[in-house]
């Protein structure tokens, strides 16, 4: 049986950090189709961590949370402010599929989005970005911790930190990171604490 398909189109309504290349909306424009029960059970994602300072976040905090200013995700930043986390690693939240890795251009940098598949058949993407640099590919399969970029600015628009967000639908485009209508995604804190793998 099919997880889902996943069908991801670049949409663009009002978009506040600038337009992608053609190659990256090119990249973008994809159809994947995966089997996850089937052809990847040992990526099944069992469990949720925080993307810094693993498993909970130490030595990290949530600089602007989801709904502040209409955020659509959590900024995470080092404890010792300004650039002391440029370079600090990012780690997958759970198991999942790599859909896009690339540049996004100005404003949003370099992104990462990993399509998580729940064993009660519910997806989730996870959205990581202002990357310095990404360690993934689109098409790969990742664990939950392993090290999938570090913290960026943002090609130096930023001081460094991470823009994390979840999302309950994995078709959404990028879009602009924040918006008043926030269908389709989630508290990102509120859903790792709620998913927490029971050792």
């Amino acid at each position: 049986m099919k997880i889902e398909f996943l069908f991801f189109a670049l949409l663009f309504g009002a978009c506040n950090f600038g337009e992608p290349s053609k190659k990256v909306i090119e990249s973008e424009v994809t159809v994947v189709e995966e089997d996850a029960h089937n052809f990847t059970p040992k990526y099944i994602a069992d469990g949720f961590d925080f993307p810094v300072g693993k498993p909970d976040a130490k030595r990290y905090y949530n600089a602007q949370p989801f709904g502040e200013n209409n955020h659509l995700g959590d900024d995470w930043n080092g404890t010792g402010g300004g650039n002391t986390d440029l370079g600090d690693p990012i780690y997958a939240i759970g198991d999942g599929y790599v859909k896009f890795a690339a540049d996004y251009g100005p404003g949003w940098g370099n992104i990462v989005r990993i399509v998580h598949f729940l064993p009660n058949q519910k997806t989730y993407e996870s959205f990581y970005a202002h990357c310095d640099t990404m360690l993934v590919e689109a098409g790969e399969w990742v664990k939950r911790g392993a090290k999938i970029g570090t913290i960026g600015n943002a090609n130096g628009t930023y001081l460094a930190h991470l823009h994390f967000e979840v999302r309950a639908d994995t078709s959404l485009p990028v879009g602009g990171g924040y918006a008043v209508n926030t269908e389709g995604y989630l508290d990102p804190t509120a859903f790792i604490r709620a998913h927490r793998r029971v050792e």
